[in-house]
């Protein structure tokens, strides 16, 4: 099928190609497991740069590997983790086309430890050269499509060894030899080199044209299906480009496959930059619950933690937010989880019975056999004794004071100091969800509260990407490119700003998804704050405190899993 005017592209000798090789322990793809990335740019044939490291998997590597790869647990004890590697790799491949052999594995790897490390992947098109080669390549040419073998089939310079920068060396001239066989075939820009790859199937093709009317902007696309539901959401910094691949080889999703032949239509709604269309996307997601998107349809079900109204309180975990609630929690599990360490750090109840405030009639449970109640139900403790127990669990939760956790982790040091380092490192885990999700609470109930925050982020070419965000949500979005003055475009967005009216609860009633997107955005290294209603502050006697002995715990977790 011939390509239209505008999709002809850019020539292969213009495109910037960045060959990438990781190494792994052999572990599933995740936050870690990678022991060395290498990579190579090119562009017009020349070799323009290289990109080389060793990188610590937080883990053993199992001897298999090691014979594989000659990569040892001693070579790299000293080197950086993937967090500190990644965004130095990032910018070197950033606007490039990613090419691998075995592209998918490489990728899998690269995606799985940004997502693990709260780095955005930045869906780059993608080529593989064991893909290309089993379209270009016959029998008759090679019985084997190994990197090993192609490498000797194209007179490689550079021998595959299993260690990352000689196989992009490798992978380099593998991919030139290809792009030299394709092109008496008619492939010469990278749009057609993506489409000539060989899982793209004829019902993909025939539908590029569904991005033909879409802008080259930011914003958030929907396919829709042939009653016109929704099929699927997502957004892009380009819409026209996003789009078109779905069409061509750099998606490789069955799933995707199978909706781009039941779509039928494509909307774009363009934005003003990406926050707008990720805050867009949430809300598209949760208004039409689109059956090929996987995540966010459901942006009210989080779990919360309550005190119940009755003499003597206990924890509940409920689905709705009300105000003194500590969460949100994403599941029901880990709500739990922070309601009995809480409960227990404490001194609350955790059985499930009605007391009343006079003359109670209950039988001491086991827990009060063990010292860990003071048995309300028995009469063994009246409301004003039991008023301290509630007061501390109510302060943490406001933040203004952390005398619970505090007495977890003395229980926690006892358990240790005895020799009772399982239950001890039960009890840390417990201590840790705990405060996460109290963290994660102030956080984003210190932002709902505020009923307009102004924040400007750089746009990268001198200019301003605003956001006007009342009571958590966003509420406005809009840009001043550079020359253009910025107060007026300010003024402008808070005149036209979104009405936000807040509801009970600690995120006023606000999604906890947008709410946490726009605080991640706020605290972006280079994001300023503008103009706010209110000063912008989280509590002191909260979890913000505990860092460092958070981080102590990751540490000490990273040597148990290694041992």
């Amino acid at each position: 099928m011939q390509l239209a005017f505008d999709e002809l592209g850019t020539p292969l000798r213009d495109v910037t190609f960045v060959i990438v090789d990781v190494e792994t322990t052999g572990a599933a793809p995740g936050p870690d497991g990678i022991t060395e990335i290498g990579a190579v740019k090119v562009r017009g044939g020349e070799v323009i740069g290289e990109f080389g490291t060793l990188v610590d998997p937080r883990s053993a590597i199992p001897p298999q590997i090691v014979e594989l790869t000659g990569i040892t647990t001693a070579m790299v004890q000293a080197a950086p983790p993937v967090e500190q590697v990644l965004p130095a790799f990032l910018e070197f491949a950033a606007g490039a086309v990613l090419v691998a052999h075995n592209a998918g594995f490489d990728t899998r790897f690269l995606r799985a430890a940004c997502e693990g490390h709260g780095y955005a992947w930045p869906k780059p098109a993608v080529v593989c050269t064991l893909q290309l080669s089993r379209r270009v390549l016959s029998t008759q040419d090679t019985r084997s499509h190994r990197l090993s073998a192609l490498a000797r089939v194209f007179g490689a310079r550079t021998t595959p060894n299993h260690r990352a920068l000689a196989d992009a060396h490798a992978t380099v001239d593998v991919l030139h030899g290809l792009l030299e066989r394709v092109g008496p075939l008619g492939v010469h820009s990278l749009e057609e080199l993506l489409d000539y790859l060989p899982d793209v199937t004829p019902a993909q093709r025939r539908k590029r044209g569904l991005a033909a009317h879409l802008p080259e902007r930011p914003g958030v696309y929907l396919f829709r299906g042939p009653g016109d539901e929704v099929l699927y959401v997502g957004t892009a910094r380009n819409l026209r480009r996003r789009v078109r691949q779905y069409f061509t080889g750099s998606e490789s999703r069955g799933r995707m496959r199978e909706m781009v032949t039941l779509a039928e239509r494509v909307d774009g709604i363009e934005c003003a930059h990406p926050l707008e269309a990720q805050v867009r996307e949430l809300r598209l997601l949760a208004a039409h619950r689109p059956s090929y998107n996987r995540r966010s349809k459901n942006p009210h079900t989080a779990w919360w933690v309550v005190l119940t109204d009755e003499p003597f309180p206990r924890l509940s975990v409920v689905r709705s937010e009300r105000d003194g609630a500590l969460g949100p929690f994403g599941s029901q599990a880990r709500a739990r989880t922070a309601a009995d360490t809480l409960a227990g750090a404490a001194g609350l109840r955790t059985c499930t019975q009605r007391i009343p405030a006079r003359d109670p009639q209950g039988r001491p449970c086991v827990l009060a056999e063990l010292g860990r109640c003071g048995a309300p139900c028995a009469g063994r403790q009246s409301v004003d004794e039991y008023a301290p127990s509630v007061r501390a669990a109510r302060d943490l939760v406001a933040g203004t004071g952390d005398t619970p956790l505090w007495s977890a982790r003395s229980h926690i040091e006892q358990l240790a100091a005895g020799g009772h380092f399982e239950q001890a490192a039960r009890r840390r885990d417990e201590l840790v969800t705990l405060l996460r999700g109290v963290g994660k609470a102030h956080r984003l109930a210190a932002l709902a509260s505020i009923e307009q925050l102004i924040g400007a982020a750089p746009d990268g070419h001198g200019g301003w990407e605003f956001a006007v965000i009342r009571h958590g949500r966003l509420a406005s979005a809009g840009t001043a490119r550079r020359g253009t003055p910025p107060m007026p475009v300010v003024d402008a967005l808070v005149a036209s700003a979104e009405t936000v009216l807040p509801s009970p609860g600690p995120l006023r009633g606000a999604p906890a998804e947008e709410t946490a997107l726009l605080l991640r955005w706020l605290t972006t290294p280079g994001t300023r704050l503008v103009r706010t209603t209110a000063p912008w502050c989280e509590p002191a006697a909260g979890a913000g405190g505990w860092g460092p002995w958070l981080d102590k715990v990751a540490t000490a977790a990273t040597l148990e899993n290694v041992t």
